[in-house]
């Protein structure tokens, strides 16, 4: 049976800082139409324009997953819209005055919290998930992401790091809005040390700390963890955040050692055949 699609019922707003960036920015999150999508507005730039949370308007991979379309342009969203994934929101405005959404903690816990404060509003028309009808691989050496028919929305990463603390590290999770709030939404992207240097040269991390990411060293963690596996879990939610970009989906994915990179690459695929069916 299909369900409705849905929204938030009022407005919240969010001030934080960009973890690449490390620029100020105020987030608006609004309620908008059916059919809408995730859309993010630039309050900053004349005329407020606008981007669609869509994989068509992915430009960029690298570290973070960027949208452009005109003169709107925003990265690192995979974080907020893994939330809105995992919530069943389909159709909301984010307004921004900044390119890059505020790392709040580093995960999607704040803007699931945003979420539920704003309240959820079930709208007329019908959601269209999509189900994934055959499978698709994207291999890069000794990484890949597949995903295979699937009753339901499935993540089963592999993640593995040469760090003495990290090794290798699974997770397996159906993703509802239970076991998302409960497994993956407060998972912490990571940054090392020996990297901080040469991400800062590239205009990046400006904004990470050791509370906003799970920062290690060479031997320790300068970080608290919040799982012993925190890693593999935050590599589940960029998945969910990246695949958003398709619209609600079905299917099982199994990765390993995913990046931004491959996960785009495979939305892509799977767009591929959503435009093949619907011809």
């Amino acid at each position: 049976m299909s369900k409705p699609q849905q929204t938030i019922k009022q407005a919240i707003s969010y001030k934080g800082i960009g973890l690449h960036s490390g620029e100020p920015v105020n987030m608006v999150f609004k309620p908008a139409p059916e059919h809408t999508g995730i859309v993010f507005v630039r309050t900053d730039i004349e005329g407020t324009p606008s981007v669609r949370a869509h994989i068509d308007n992915v430009t960029n991979t690298m570290r973070a997953t960027t949208l452009e379309d005109g003169e709107a342009k925003v990265f690192t969203v995979e974080h907020v819209l893994a939330a809105f994934s995992a919530m069943n929101i389909d159709n909301c405005y984010i307004e921004m005055d900044s390119p890059e959404p505020a790392v709040a903690d580093g995960s999607s816990a704040v803007f699931v919290d945003l979420i539920l404060q704003a309240g959820i509003e079930e709208q007329s028309a019908k959601r269209n998930v999509y189900k994934v009808k055959k499978s698709h691989a994207i291999y890069d050496g000794d990484r890949f992401v597949i995903i295979v028919p699937y009753d339901g929305y499935r993540i089963t990463f592999t993640s593995v790091n040469s760090h003495p603390l990290l090794g290798t590290q699974q997770c397996d999770v159906v993703i509802t809005e239970e076991s998302f709030q409960k497994e993956i939404a407060a998972a912490r992207t990571i940054g090392f040390v020996k990297e901080l240097e040469q991400l800062q040269a590239m205009g990046l991390a400006k904004g990470g700390n050791t509370d906003n990411a799970l920062v290690y060293d060479d031997e320790t963690c300068l970080s608290v963890p919040r799982f012993d596996d925190e890693l593999v879990r935050h590599k589940a939610l960029d998945v969910i955040g990246d695949l958003c970009l398709l619209g609600p989906i079905e299917g099982h994915i199994i990765a390993l050692k995913s990046s931004h990179e491959l996960n785009s690459k495979l939305a892509r695929s799977i767009m591929e055949e959503i435009r093949e069916t619907q011809q």
